[in-house]
């Protein structure tokens, strides 16, 4: 049995939903799975784990700074362990864009830190259009447009492939 912490840092909530999602299926592998909220800044002993997965959402293309200054105070401990990252956002929709080869947004991130997590995924998001401010709704309504999702601003849509969460959960487990 292996002790599991999954960090995620989220924007409005899914990302802890795919966090939660992955704990249950890498406890169903008898390992004991912390999960805890990156943008808190948690005080925890990364020492105390033997598999570290990170996990973050993206917003206007980036993640959030919290995730590049926890990797880069702490790349030495991830890198000394088992290591996953995964991504969540809107663009993975498009299953030519779900992969970590494929997806423009983790393909930069990557290059932009000095760590490279054992392994990786890419999840497609949500988009909760009534529960936005005005601003952000009307920002992704026209990225949506842009793009050909969806735009109703009345409409909640998830396109997370959860067998494929669940898939990288095993993954995780048989680390």
């Amino acid at each position: 049995m292996a002790s599991v912490l999954i960090l995620y840092s989220t924007t409005d909530g899914h990302t802890a939903k795919i966090s939660h999602r992955l704990q249950q299926v890498i406890a169903q592998q008898d390992h004991r799975v912390d999960v805890v909220r990156l943008d808190d800044d948690p005080k925890i002993d990364l020492t105390a784990f033997d598999k570290i997965i990170v996990g973050a959402s993206i917003r206007y293309g980036k993640h959030s700074k919290q995730v590049y200054e926890f990797i880069n105070r702490y790349r030495d401990i991830l890198d000394s362990k088992p290591n996953a990252f995964f991504s969540v956002n809107v663009v993975a929709r498009k299953p030519e864009k779900r992969d970590p080869d494929t997806n423009p947004y983790l393909k930069k991130f990557l290059k932009q830190i000095p760590w490279q997590p054992m392994k990786l995924a890419v999840f497609a998001g949500k988009i909760d259009y009534p529960r936005y401010s005005f601003m952000d709704r009307t920002i992704i309504r026209f990225i949506m447009w842009m793009t050909k999702g969806p735009t109703d601003p009345t409409t909640v849509n998830e396109f997370t492939d959860w067998q494929q969460v669940e898939a990288f959960g095993r993954v995780i487990g048989e680390m």
